[in-house]
């Protein structure tokens, strides 16, 4: 086991704990609070502020090389002002909600604070200082002084760096990855549920990319379609409203403690399968029964894009519709994928109703037109889509492992057990 000298981080020959207060400045800035910030990613700022006109909480200065955490219990988010992103130190404005720690460089690595800010280690341990004076249990300044980490000669904080950053790199690539693969397949839906295997069967003929087939370009290669209320479709093909094909199942029953329960908690966005549940023992009230084949369809916002075909029989959140096919006219994974299109989801946000908790019912959406092939035509649409669905699931896990491995090495040096001079990168 290695045995790094450990410092404060009061410790004036290594850190500044920066104060609110910001300097003046003309025009706009982004405004970024915690929820701005996602793992050490800046995911979307609150919005642009002026001098004069910011949220009280707008009053945290960037500095070049200052490491910045959210300070509130339970809470990871951990942002850097370094050469690497210097620019960014006149574009934004930091919460209240964050602590601010300047670097010596001479003998703090600022990405090395960084990933010490991510550990579970420090988390534990902010976590356990954190004061409940607050709205919100949070570290407070007086503690944040006091706080000791383990500090390694500069050297090895760069090295350790370099490690991390190879493994969050290849998380990165696998998150670009996921994306371009999401994004293939909003193209695809697009075309398959305009044009049907034909239209990609044309696309496949013409050397064209999903996103350079057009209406004109399938007229020109022999697909004959006809014009409807939702636009051209194939001549073959039917439009019908959702209430035609299927229906709402009504029945609610008292949890069995040993039943599969599902709640909103359980789907995930764009999923078209139920990957995970609980247990009726989690839950009192009476809840939504459902069996397998039936689509489980989240009614409020902001999850009407959660929608998935259950394949074993059990309990849902009443927050869920529970929707049952007429599999002789539309099969249950055709339909889940149809949900998940931009267009549907457009139409269930304008039939929303309430304020507090915005929702959307069954009443709302039967009324919804789809374009509807043949069943044949159906599954073949049905299972091109989850074969994306699946590939996109292999990344995730593989991204999952990497992020694994980052969380499970950071932590292993932040307790001191690894060798650092020993690892390769």
């Amino acid at each position: 086991m290695v045995n790094w000298n450990r410092k404060k981080l009061g410790d004036k020959e290594y850190f500044e704990i920066l104060r609110s207060g910001i300097e003046k400045f003309e025009g706009e800035k982004e405004y970024l609070s915690t929820s701005s910030i996602e793992g050490n990613k800046i995911i979307a700022p609150e919005g642009k502020i002026t001098y004069l006109k910011r949220p009280s909480r707008a009053n945290m200065q960037p500095r070049l090389n200052s490491v910045w955490f959210a300070k509130m219990i339970n809470t990871v988010k951990v942002y850097s002002f370094t050469k690497n992103n210097e620019h960014e130190i006149n574009k934004y404005i930091l919460s209240t909600g964050f602590c601010g720690i300047l670097c010596n460089v001479q003998k703090v690595e600022p990405k090395y604070l960084e990933k010490i800010f991510l550990s579970e280690w420090f988390n534990n341990l902010k976590d356990s200082l954190a004061s409940d004076k607050a709205i919100q249990k949070s570290l407070n300044n007086k503690d944040l002084e006091n706080l000791e980490i383990p500090l390694p000669p500069l050297p090895v904080q760069q090295k350790i760096v370099k490690i991390l950053d190879t493994i969050q790199s290849a998380v990165e690539v696998q998150e670009k990855i996921i994306e371009k693969t999401k994004e293939l397949k909003k193209a695809l839906m697009n075309l398959l549920f305009h044009y049907g295997l034909s239209g990609l069967r044309i696309k496949e003929f013409a050397g064209l990319r999903v996103d350079e087939l057009t209406s004109s370009e399938i007229k020109k290669l022999g697909l004959k379609l006809k014009k409807t209320e939702i636009g051209e479709i194939p001549e073959y093909w039917e439009v019908v409203r959702l209430g035609e094909v299927c229906e709402l199942r009504k029945e609610q029953v008292i949890p069995n403690p040993k039943e599969k329960y599902v709640g909103l908690e359980h789907l995930d966005t764009g999923e078209s399968r139920i990957r995970r549940y609980g247990l009726g023992s989690e839950v009192k009230s009476l809840k939504s029964k459902f069996y397998p084949k039936d689509i489980l369809y989240g009614k409020l916002r902001p999850y009407l894009d959660k929608v998935a075909v259950a394949e074993f029989e059990g309990l849902c959140s009443t927050d869920l519709l529970v929707v049952a096919a007429d599999e002789d006219r539309v099969l249950p994974n055709y339909l889940v994928e149809l949900m998940h299109t931009s267009g549907f989801l457009s139409f269930a946000i304008g039939t929303m109703s309430g304020t507090n908790h915005p929702r959307t019912s069954w009443d709302s959406l039967r009324i919804f037109k789809l374009p509807l092939p043949p069943l044949s035509e159906q599954q073949e649409i049905a299972e091109i889509l989850q074969t994306i669905d699946q590939k996109i699931e292999i990344e995730k896990k593989k991204k999952e492992l990497y992020y694994e491995l980052f969380k499970t090495l950071l932590n292993k040096i932040m307790n001191q057990e690894i060798e650092v001079d020993q690892l390769d990168y």
